[in-house]
């Protein structure tokens, strides 16, 4: 995709900053909603999805609760917490939704080709471990959202479920898996460009790749000017906007300190890099065909949650393990060194320094991780492969990731490790902080956002009927609706082109 050789328009009625899941989906359904919108897009990169929603730099996870240890805490009573699974898987179901509303409405290759079933697995060792995990069962598969998940302690079942994980394990060491059928791999690269190809198309969307945007200015008839540079020539580009939104990944946190809006203050950024293994023997990853998540070392970051993982990457499938977490000062896999400090300010450097003295584990985990040598990778992918060679595997750097430190009353500064929406009082600039779930739930957070930032519109008899059309479950709680989640699955499985998965056959 390439920069449109139109000229840009002295006004525009949106900007989107960052060419990435978040934007991509936030300008369609704006322009959905509303096609006479005008909309113009600046992103700092020659091409979209290339930061934290490329393929090689996120997990490719559709995250709906299936696996994911961390979203199910256990509680003091030792009972499990399922609400923050709930409230994710059906996030995801309405991100399924909306990319089958558009696969309906139009013909592009790239979002009808972005999603596989994968089957998604939780696996743990040790009694401890054994019975947190049955209860977790237990407790999601009362909800129709977890409806087909499998629990497993039986070696022969594992064994077929997952032989590489099994091959080699100690006989001794009890062992447990839950299985759900219905998960998914997602290329949110592949799908992003898909739906920016499709943006680019309607009449009043203006993109401007290459441009990085250095002012954002509040003017006194509430409208935005936003002043972006060319990084290739040099030349300013200048705009004024009713509405902007900073989708720009690990680069909000800056844009968002450039607005200067009281609601930004207090705000500051951890960023944490990530690093997989990637094999290159095909013979084994033929062999291995699941999402297979354990648990998070403690102090550790969502994100370096453990899994060994099927991808299909451009109708190609890959096997990764990790991700291992690093520690950089770049906000941004193409970012500089001076990010986090720069993002430092009277603001925010007492919430970053009460969040970074509440969380010592997390920075020795960190100085833990960056200090492994080739031997101590192999030998934690060992703990999910007993059989594992190192000469089957190759060391790849993942994406960038900016944890949430924000303003605390009672602890002064908290560490957040999800996502967090800022918005001005007034509704004109909004921006996306934050990491783990982010592209899987991103139609749910721009819904939201909608709502919030176009209160009227939002309420009108005419978007409130496109928002059911284009998310036949919005105003519906799916976690209390059985038969309508089921409804919604096999509408959406079947317009996806997503088929019953086997143990046996991965969907390509």
């Amino acid at each position: 995709m390439s920069t449109t050789s139109l000229p840009s328009p002295l006004t525009t009625d949106v900007v989107l900053i960052g060419a990435g899941i978040m934007s991509a989906t936030l300008g369609l359904m704006l322009k959905e909603l509303d096609p006479t919108l005008s909309i113009t897009i600046f992103e700092r990169l020659d091409v979209a999805a290339a930061e934290s929603s490329d393929a090689w730099n996120n997990a490719g996870t559709g995250h709906s609760a299936f696996c994911e240890l961390n979203y199910t805490p256990e509680k003091p009573d030792g009972s499990i917490d399922i609400s923050k699974a709930l409230k994710i898987a059906e996030q995801f179901e309405e991100s399924k939704q909306f990319w089958a509303y558009l696969t309906e409405q139009y013909d592009v290759q790239e979002i009808q080709r972005f999603i596989n079933h994968i089957p998604h697995m939780s696996f743990v060792w040790g009694h401890e471990n054994v019975e947190f995990l049955r209860k977790r069962y237990a407790a999601l598969t009362q909800s129709a959202l977890f409806k087909g998940m499998l629990f497993s302690e039986d070696r022969t079942e594992l064994q077929d479920w997952i032989p590489l994980v099994m091959d080699g394990r100690d006989p001794a060491q009890p062992v447990a898996a839950t299985r759900m059928d219905l998960g998914t791999d997602v290329n949110f690269g592949s799908l992003t460009r898909g739906m920016f190809a499709l943006l680019q198309q309607k009449p009043g969307v203006t993109f401007h790749f290459h441009h990085e945007v250095e002012k954002l200015r509040h003017k006194f008839d509430g409208t935005w000017g936003v002043q972006a540079e060319n990084r290739h020539t040099g030349e300013e580009l200048k705009v004024r906007a009713r509405f902007v939104f900073i989708g720009a990944g690990g680069g909000s946190l800056p844009l968002l300190e450039k607005s200067d809006i009281p609601e930004a203050e207090g705000f500051g950024g951890f960023p944490v890099s990530g690093q997989w293994l990637r094999c290159t023997n095909p013979a084994i990853i033929a062999r291995h065909e699941a999402k297979v998540y354990g648990k998070a070392s403690v102090g550790s970051p969502p994100m370096s949650v453990p899994h060994l993982d099927t991808r299909v990457i451009d109708g190609e499938k890959q096997l990764l393990f990790g991700p291992y977490a690093g520690f950089s000062t770049k906000f941004l896999k193409t970012g500089s060194y001076f990010d986090l400090p720069a993002s430092i300010q009277l603001g925010n450097v007492r919430p970053m320094i009460m969040a970074g003295l509440k969380n010592l584990s997390l920075t020795k985990y960190l100085i833990q991780q960056v200090r492994q040598s080739p031997q101590d990778r192999v030998a934690a992918l060992r703990e999910y492969m007993p059989e594992a060679q190192a000469q089957d595997w190759e060391l790849a750097i993942a994406g960038q990731r900016v944890q949430v430190i924000k303003k605390d009353k009672k602890e002064g500064g908290v560490l957040e490790f999800g996502t967090e929406v800022v918005t001005a009082a007034d509704g004109s600039i909004a921006a996306l902080l934050g990491a783990s779930p982010g592209a899987s739930t991103a139609v749910s957070i721009m819904l939201n956002l909608v709502q919030q930032c176009f209160p009227q519109q939002a309420a009108s008899p005419e978007w409130q009927a496109k928002f059911r059309t284009m998310i036949p479950s919005f105003g519906h709680h799916l976690a209390a609706e059985p038969e309508l989640v089921a409804q919604i699955r096999q509408r959406t499985s079947a317009v996806l082109g997503l088929v019953e998965p086997s143990s046996e056959q991965v969907s390509s």
